[in-house]
């Protein structure tokens, strides 16, 4: 990479060839106030800000538009430039209304912060203040555009990263807006992303509105688990109630975006909450203790033999509860255990990652999308994409169900003989593969279920070499999870493996957050008689409804625990410090409680302890925050025969994928009001 030396205040500074002003002043430790400017949208020039002095410039230049020139001399704190700053802010100022006192944005507005160091405490503005009418948006993002100062950072997320060109400019001037040009909502699965964006109080989000000040709030620094994505996250509350969800910055994961769902399906967590447990009485649940609960599970549980038992990991399921209760199982002669998902072989952990990493993702110049809507099943990894595509660098095709995934993309075709076709070089798409250096394939959980299929793509790294390259270390074979749970639970080795269940199923079945009511139903599928059911979980959704008795736990942001996202990341939620419902605990301290009831104590007695125990079956699980290589073994060619069949859908809506999400209000409205978001299949 060629750099240049520029001079900033004196201080001499190397940056690569082509970077600007701004950067320079970056490298140089020197904060150049700024709205429109954003390092990851392109540059607009629109807010004049960022103004510096130039040698050899008549007037001071907007250093984010400047490219910076070899043996540039740059000064940031001039009297020129504190002039020429102090006249911008006044011109912002003049039709900005004073909504301090009760705009959502006090306390975290730049344009606050701005004005305290270049605005002055008089305006000479005598002319009638300027009024735009507000936009609907939707349910998430309330507007007040009157207070809007034409940045145009949401406009340019809209198009560059949502892939949503839905918001635009109309008018020149003073009659400038921005807006949706017709009356439509804001239909967009990142939508709350501008609410971050907007460096003024033009765009809050709407469910937090006048609910609470930054300066009230609490702050815990998380992981979601609403998606298989493992975004890094803040949680704040004040009190007992978690008021809001942001982003935290984290490159390789979620850079500072966050989707939808995470963000403000938080008002799901206090509703329709399990906080005492529960034993069936014909068609009502009667409130018991933990005692008897744990006594009557016990009773049915010895009541049966070991091949009649099994036990069934939902998408919120933790990595520490699932080796509690596998242990326990285990130490009673019970080996059917599943999830309620797709089932994938735990032999290879290679076979059910995404290998590329969703960083690594962006590198790929060709991607093909088997039985997969990433839009819908994971949009932080949709947003890597589209940034490829959008730059020219990266070409998609997609087999299976046709769907809008708000990028360029060709849709191939919806059976697996088109796979074939591409295995056998038969097929446009073959050739671009094959000349690809960084070829990827994405498998979603739409296409995993199908018998064979899986093999047959690993198998495609012996047609196209470069899905598997031992000298560049890239690996393009991929499987993309919907599910928080799914990954730990492929890592510890929760899967049936050589269990032989009885002829006549089992007629005992615990449900560790289970709440998959398809998956249950085709865990249970064979059963004649209806099974004795226990339900651990949080929430009363679909597995409590068939439960006869129930075992309050908690959710992911009352707890500590560990989660594997769909790239083999392990990471840990925070405990927020919101107390617990009524007589709920922790998933951990269920199962430990029944071993210890059962007779049956398990080998470990703290949460650090179980924690010894992942690391000692999965190394990966004593290195937080970090991507291990594991081992690769590409199918054998010409091994795996593969039926002609047509690839469904996994996802049909959104919104409502979880116990958390589906009993969110506002989940809800956004699913009835936000129709692309809520199915984007065509």
């Amino acid at each position: 990479m060629n750099t240049i030396q520029v001079s900033v205040n004196g201080k001499e500074v190397t940056i690569p060839q082509g970077a600007t002003v701004y950067n320079a002043c970056e490298e140089a430790g020197e904060y150049i106030p700024h709205f429109c400017y954003h390092d990851r949208l392109s540059i607009a020039g629109n807010c004049r800000m960022c103004l510096v002095e130039v040698t050899k410039s008549p007037k001071p230049v907007a250093s984010c538009a400047m490219p910076a020139m070899p043996g540039m001399q740059i000064f940031t704190d001039t009297q020129v430039v504190k002039k020429a700053r102090e006249g911008v802010m006044e011109f912002m100022l003049a039709n900005h209304p004073l909504d301090c006192p009760i705009c959502d944005q006090g306390g975290e507005c730049d344009l606050q912060d701005q004005s305290e160091v270049y605005g002055q405490n008089y305006s000479r503005y005598r002319h009638p203040k300027r009024g735009v009418e507000d936009k609907d948006f939707g349910p998430l993002v309330k507007t007040t555009m009157t207070r809007c100062i034409h940045c145009t950072r949401c406009v340019r997320f809209s198009e560059e990263v949502a892939g949503v060109e839905s918001l635009g400019t109309t008018g020149r001037g003073n009659n400038m807006e921005i807006g949706t040009y017709v009356n439509i909502k804001f239909d967009s699965e990142l939508s709350g992303n501008i609410v971050d964006l907007c460096p003024v109080g033009a765009l809050t989000s709407k469910p937090y509105a006048f609910r609470a000040r930054p300066w009230e709030l609490q702050h815990t620094e998380s992981i979601d688990v609403l998606d298989a994505v493992g975004s890094n996250i803040r949680i704040d509350h004040r009190g007992v109630h978690v008021m809001r969800i942001l982003p935290r910055l984290n490159e390789d994961v979620n850079e500072e975006w966050l989707a939808d769902k995470s963000r403000f399906s938080y008002d799901g967590i206090n509703l329709q909450r399990l906080d005492t447990p529960l034993v069936r009485d014909g068609d009502q649940f009667v409130p018991i203790d933990w005692r008897t609960a744990l006594e009557r599970v016990k009773a049915e549980l010895t009541r049966v033999q070991p091949n009649e038992v099994k036990a069934i990991a939902g998408d919120l399921a933790d990595a520490e509860s699932m080796v509690a209760l596998k242990d326990l199982l285990n130490s009673l002669g019970v080996e059917d255990l599943t999830t309620d998902g797709p089932s994938l072989s735990s032999d290879l952990r290679s076979w059910y990652l995404s290998n590329s990493g969703i960083a690594g993702l962006e590198e790929a110049d060709a991607v093909l999308l088997v039985g997969t809507n990433p839009r819908m099943e994971a949009p932080l990894v949709a947003s890597r994409l589209r940034k490829s595509v959008s730059l020219g660098l990266q070409k998609v095709g997609l087999v299976g169900p046709a769907c809008d995934l708000a990028f360029k993309h060709k849709h191939l075709g919806e059976s697996t003989s088109v796979l074939k076709q591409i295995a056998s070089g038969n097929h446009a798409f073959s050739k671009t593969l094959q000349k690809a250096e960084r070829p990827a394939i994405i498998v979603g959980m739409g296409a995993v279920e199908e018998p064979g299929l899986l093999s047959f793509v690993h198998g495609l790294t012996e047609t196209f070499p470069n899905l598997n390259n031992s000298e560049t270390g890239w690996r393009g074979v991929n499987v993309l999870h919907t599910a928080a749970g799914r990954v730990a639970a492929q890592d510890i080795g929760f899967t049936s493996g050589n269990a032989e269940p009885a002829a006549s199923g089992p007629k005992f079945v615990y449900l560790l957050n289970a709440d998959n009511q398809e998956g249950i139903s085709a865990q249970l599928s064979s059963i004649s008689t209806k099974p004795f059911i226990v339900y651990q979980g949080h929430h009363g959704d679909v597995g409590a409804s068939m439960a006869d008795i129930i075992l309050p736990g908690l959710c992911y942001v009352e707890k500590s625990a560990t989660y594997v996202n769909t790239e083999g990341r392990p990471q840990r939620t925070t405990r927020v410090n919101i107390g617990s419902p009524g007589q709920a605990r922790e998933d951990l301290s269920i199962v430990r409680a029944l071993a210890e009831v059962m007779g049956k104590p398990l080998a470990y007695s703290s949460v650090d302890e179980c924690r010894s125990r992942l690391a000692d079956i999965a190394p990966h699980f004593a290195s937080l925050n970090n991507l291990e290589n594991s081992s690769y073994t590409p199918t054998p060619p010409n091994t795996v025969s593969l039926s002609d069949t047509t690839l469904q859908r996994f996802l049909d809506n959104y919104y409502h994928t979880n116990p958390i999400s589906r009993n969110s209000p506002l989940m809800a409205q956004c699913s009835n009001e936000l129709p692309v978001s809520r199915n984007s299949y065509l």
